[in-house]
C-alpha cells in the first residue's frame, strides 16, 4: 500500500494541470491512467497542433444546466494566464478565426509543458493501471492491478465519452453515481450530422463542398462554414449547433447569410431576363448545390418568369433551408461530451463535491461543455488549476 496526499484519476488535460499545481504546492501526488501515455486527446486535437485555448473564453461559450458554474474557475485561471505560460515555455503559436490559438509546431509541446511541473515537483505518474475499486473510509482507497493506493483527496479527471479510440470510458460518471452524486444524461457534442434515405443520397452527391452559412436550432445561431460529407453535414457551423440539437429538431440553414437573395434576384430579373434561375444562383452558390436545390425544392425557371412573390418565396427557401437530421455520428467522432456530473453537486469555488469531502470532479466529466475553438481545453486548464489549489488548501 502507498499513501499520497492526492490521487488524480485521468492523465488528460485537466488531470495533468491539477497534478502539476498540487505538486508545485508541496502535495504528494499520484496521477493514474489506464492509457499507455498521457494526454492522448491533446495529441490529436487541432490536427496535431492543439487548439489550446481561445482568447474569448467566457461563460457564454459554455453549455451547462448551470451556466454560471464555470465563471469562478475561468476567472481564477483565464485564457490569458494559460497564454502567459505558453509564452514563458517558448512555444510558438498562431491565432486563427474567432480567437482560436494553436501551436505552430506540435501538440506534444503542450503535453511537455504540463509534464514539466509534475516532474520538477515529484508527482508520480503511473500509466497502464486499471482501477478495480474505489471507496472512502477515513481516506480514499483505490484498489488497482498495481496494488492499493490511499489518499486524503481524490480528483476525478476521466473525461467524457467522446472519441473512444483515445480510451474514453464512463468510469468517472459511474464513480460519481457510486458516491451519490447526480449526473446529467450525456450526448455527443461537436459532432457531424447524419441523414438517411433520399436526403442522405442527395447530400452525398455534394460531398466535399464547403460554404459559409448561418445555422439556427433551439434559438441558437452559429455563422461559420458548413461541409457536406458522404453521411450528412459537418464543418464548424454544424459541429457548433450539434451540441444544442436534439432528435427530431430541424436545422434552419441560411445558405447566403451575408446577402439578400431577394434583392439579388430582383436585380438579375432585369439585367439577365433570359437566363435560367439555376444559372443566376450559381453565381453565388456551388453549382452542384444549386442543381440539388432545383431538383428538391426550387423549380428552375427563366428569370423573366419570376414575379415578386415567386422571388420572395425562393429567397425565403434559400435563407431558411430546413433539414431534419436522423442523428449524429455519435461519440466515435464527437469532440466532446455534453452533460456529466451535475454542477449543483459541486462547489463552483473549489469544484469539490458538496456531499463527499475531498472528492473533486474536473474537466469534461463535469456538465460544462465548451463551444468549438479551444474552449474545452480552457475549461480543463481552469478546473484543473482550481482543484490543484483546493487540494493544496490554498482556496
Amino acid at each position: 500500500m502507498q499513501q499520497f496526499d492526492v490521487i488524480i484519476i485521468g492523465a488528460g488535460a485537466a488531470g495533468l494541470m491539477c497534478a502539476g499545481i498540487a505538486a508545485q504546492n508541496g502535495k504528494s501526488v499520484l496521477l493514474l491512467d489506464h492509457a499507455d501515455k498521457p494526454g492522448k486527446k491533446i495529441l490529436i486535437s487541432g490536427g496535431g497542433r492543439c487548439n489550446f485555448t481561445n482568447r474569448f473564453a467566457a461563460a457564454a461559450s459554455y453549455i451547462s444546466q448551470n451556466p454560471h458554474f464555470c465563471k469562478s474557475a475561468l476567472a481564477r485561471f483565464s485564457a490569458n494566464d494559460f497564454l502567459t505560460w505558453i509564452k514563458r515555455s517558448g512555444i510558438n503559436y498562431h491565432e486563427r478565426n474567432h480567437g482560436q490559438l494553436f501551436c505552430d509546431d506540435s501538440a506534444q509541446q503542450i503535453i511537455d509543458m504540463l509534464m514539466q511541473p509534475c516532474k520538477e515537483y515529484g508527482a508520480t505518474i503511473q500509466l497502464r493501471t486499471t482501477i478495480k475499486n474505489v471507496q472512502k473510509n477515513e481516506v480514499f482507497e483505490l484498489q488497482t492491478d498495481k496494488g492499493l493506493f490511499r489518499a486524503d483527496s481524490l480528483v476525478v479527471a476521466t473525461g467524457g465519452l467522446s472519441i473512444p479510440k483515445t480510451g474514453a470510458t464512463p468510469f468517472g460518471l459511474k464513480l460519481a453515481e457510486q458516491f451519490g452524486l447526480r449526473t446529467i444524461p450525456t450526448v455527443a457534442g461537436l459532432v457531424p450530422f447524419t441523414f438517411t434515405g433520399k436526403e442522405q443520397e442527395a447530400l452525398k452527391s455534394l460531398a466535399g463542398i464547403s460554404l459559409p452559412v448561418s445555422v439556427c436550432c433551439r434559438n441558437k445561431v452559429f455563422k461559420e462554414a458548413m461541409l457536406f460529407t458522404h453521411r450528412g453535414l459537418s464543418g464548424p457551423a454544424m459541429l457548433q449547433i450539434s451540441s444544442y440539437w436534439q432528435p427530431g429538431d430541424e436545422l434552419d440553414i441560411d445558405l447566403l447569410p451575408d446577402s439578400s437573395i431577394q434583392t439579388f434576384l430582383a436585380e438579375k430579373r432585369l439585367s439577365r431576363a433570359q437566363a435560367q434561375l439555376s444559372t443566376v444562383l450559381s453565381e453565388r452558390l456551388p453549382k452542384r448545390l444549386v442543381q440539388l436545390l432545383t431538383e428538391m425544392q426550387i423549380k428552375d425557371k427563366c428569370m423573366q418568369q419570376l414575379n415578386e412573390k415567386k422571388i420572395e418565396k425562393i429567397a425565403n427557401q434559400l435563407h431558411h433551408w430546413r433539414l431534419k437530421p436522423n442523428g449524429t455520428e455519435g461519440y466515435r467522432t464527437a469532440e466532446v461530451t455534453v452533460g456529466g456530473v451535475d454542477t449543483n453537486e459541486l462547489s463552483s469555488k473549489t469544484i469539490e463535491s458538496k456531499k463527499v469531502p475531498g472528492l473533486y470532479f474536473i474537466g469534461e466529466v463535469v456538465d460544462v461543455t465548451g463551444h468549438l475553438g479551444g474552449f474545452n481545453f480552457q475549461w480543463a486548464w481552469s478546473s484543473g488549476y482550481t482543484a490543484g489549489l483546493a487540494v493544496s488548501g490554498i482556496i
